[in-house]
């Protein structure tokens, strides 16, 4: 999955302006997964071009190792395959 698309799933905080919390909500995913517990499969979101994000320290590597040992293929240019390995949750009855 994309940060953009778990962002997409969660409101607005109240008080917010919607256009602007769509300008920062994937960024704030981002952060969130940067504290995120190890059992959390956080390796597994990608930005939107299906690239690994730069951070510091070991992260982008340890990511695409941990994709790589699931199978996942990157091609020349870093990138995997949304469109075949992009998971979209259900959007249930009520949508």
């Amino acid at each position: 999955m994309t940060y953009g698309g778990i962002a997409g799933m969660i409101p607005p905080p109240s008080g917010i302006d919607y256009l602007s919390y769509a300008r920062i909500r994937a960024r704030w995913v981002g952060y969130a997964l940067k504290h995120c517990p190890e059992t959390l499969p956080w390796h597994r979101v990608v930005n939107a071009q299906g690239r690994i994000s730069s951070r510091l320290g070991l992260g982008p590597a340890l990511q695409r190792t941990l994709l790589e040992e699931e199978g996942v293929v990157f091609d020349e240019l870093g990138r995997l395959d949304l469109e075949r390995l992009c998971w979209e949750p259900d959007p249930g009855p009520n949508s």
